[in-house]
């Protein structure tokens, strides 16, 4: 490990997961004011709890990013928690409903995980270039 480890109060750790999520059907939906909201309420939610967005990309119809989060947090909550928050935030503001939020879903059920462990700049470097590789057809 390099170090930039982190601390708890009896834990060194180094904890960091490339993320990626998709609008539900896979639709591109991402665009726009949209885009911009979604960057800003990700960031939101991440000072909320105790992660880090190190890298990260939205494009129309999948989302990339790399969280460092301490060990006590499993990532299917913190990508639950992503999700669920953000989706609410779309509902909130771009499609200007305040209550009766049952049957709206905005993300699909699953996510991608794998753990990014000491090839850090690899994978940022991966997220940077997703936008180009989807305009030129490569996945």
């Amino acid at each position: 490990m390099n170090s930039s480890k982190e601390n708890l109060k009896h834990t060194k750790w180094e904890c960091k997961y490339h993320v990626v999520f998709i609008p539900k059907y896979r639709r591109k939906a991402i665009y726009g004011e949209l885009r911009k909201m979604l960057g800003e309420v990700f960031h939101e939610l991440a000072r909320q709890k105790e992660y880090r967005i190190i890298e990260g990309h939205l494009l129309p119809d999948h989302v990339h990013r790399c969280l460092e989060l301490p060990p006590k947090y499993a990532v299917a909550s913190v990508s639950g928690f992503l999700k669920g928050k953000s989706a609410l935030a779309i509902a909130r503001r771009v499609q200007e409903k305040e209550r009766n939020f049952t049957g709206e879903h905005f993300w699909a059920r699953g996510y991608a995980v794998s753990t990014v462990g000491f090839e850090l700049e690899s994978v940022e470097k991966y997220i940077r270039e997703q936008e180009t590789a989807d305009k030129e057809g490569r996945f």
